[in-house]
């Protein structure tokens, strides 16, 4: 068991475990070698020996304490026939969905699309630069992937046709299917825990977050844990985090850097995890230091795990990032 599942689990730890979201990426030279000779992103996900270079890359460089592989939530899409491409500067962009071929797919036509993730997992669980460490597999939260297979763009806002679509509910049950045939695969293969990544969260009408949101993934943390894994939930943007930790009952919870880290320490009594900006991590030396204590001191009587309210972005430089592990690594 590594230092992040033990601090989930409630028990104290000899240093505050620390990873990052998009830790193995776009601001490592050593990945944008790899990216600059593999255009397609979708390729590149599917390649294990490629996608299990750039999980541990940063596992090279800083005393991080988890890998989190390196994937897409839009797999999940794709695994169920809808085209999925990543145009540089746009980002993702999604075909026509085809409800009648999406809800003909066969388990093993999914698994077989999925497949090299999991050999990516087997490969990554058994390098020796793993002892001690976790390994972190996830998915995206069934509203969001509704959302992207829906939108099949990044959504600026949500197009209230989402709700009107007559197959909705049919599309929906699909997708937790399909989630839970990933997850469980993700842990055969080694996955030690399990983030739900709910990015668009925060665009579900109040009205509607009983329906797309609570349920669905409150589904999704009691299938994950009942398969003996702990899961990380991160609903970036939600409204209260409190009501969602009450009805979904992750293992911990991920927090946004918009959200008050005073009011969570106070009102949430599982563990918490992340907060900073990931701005903060273009400051200067003492700035960032200065906001990552801050978490460190509001969180110090919390089971916390370091880690940021979004992911890294490209422009940080891996330079500041060493000096933040250390500094979380030594504090007291």
């Amino acid at each position: 068991m590594g230092i992040l599942k033990e601090c989930i689990n409630k028990k104290v730890t000899s240093s505050i475990p620390i990873w990052f979201m998009r830790q193995a990426g776009r601001y490592l030279p050593e990945f944008r070698k790899i990216r600059s000779e593999n255009s397609n992103f979708i390729e590149l996900c599917l390649n294990p020996t490629l996608s299990k270079e750039i999980t541990i890359q940063p596992l090279r460089r800083f005393q991080i304490d988890a890998a989190i592989i390196f994937s897409d939530i839009l797999l999940v899409p794709y695994s169920l026939g809808q085209d999925v491409v990543f145009e540089k500067g746009l980002g993702p962009k999604l075909g026509k969905l085809d409800f009648d071929k999406i809800s003909n797919i066969s388990d093993d036509e999914i698994l077989e699309k999925l497949k090299p993730i999991y050999d990516l997992i087997k490969l990554v669980s058994n390098d020796k630069i793993m002892k001690n460490k976790d390994l972190i597999g996830f998915i995206g939260a069934t509203w969001t992937l509704l959302v992207y297979m829906l939108n099949r763009q990044s959504p600026k806002k949500i197009n209230n046709g989402i709700y009107t679509n007559p197959k909705i509910d049919q599309i929906i049950e699909k997708i937790i299917h399909c989630q839970k045939l990933h997850i469980k695969n993700q842990v055969l293969n080694g996955a030690s825990i399990i983030q739900i990544f709910d990015s668009w969260a925060g665009l579900a009408s109040e009205d509607q977050l009983e329906k797309y949101i609570y349920r669905t993934t409150k589904e999704l943390v009691e299938y994950t844990k009942n398969l003996g894994v702990e899961v990380i939930c991160f609903p970036r943007g939600i409204k209260s985090y409190k009501k969602y930790c009450d009805i979904v009952k992750p293992s911990a919870i991920n927090i946004d850097y918009e959200v008050d880290p005073f009011k969570i320490a106070k009102d949430i009594k599982i563990p918490v995890q992340g907060g900073m900006d990931p701005k903060c991590l273009l400051l200067d030396k003492d700035e960032m230091l200065k906001n990552a204590k801050k978490y460190l001191d509001v969180f110090k009587d919390h089971n916390y795990i370091f880690n940021l309210g979004h992911g890294m972005i490209p422009e940080t430089n891996p330079e500041n990032v060493k000096i933040l592990v250390n500094f979380v690594k030594d504090f007291r």
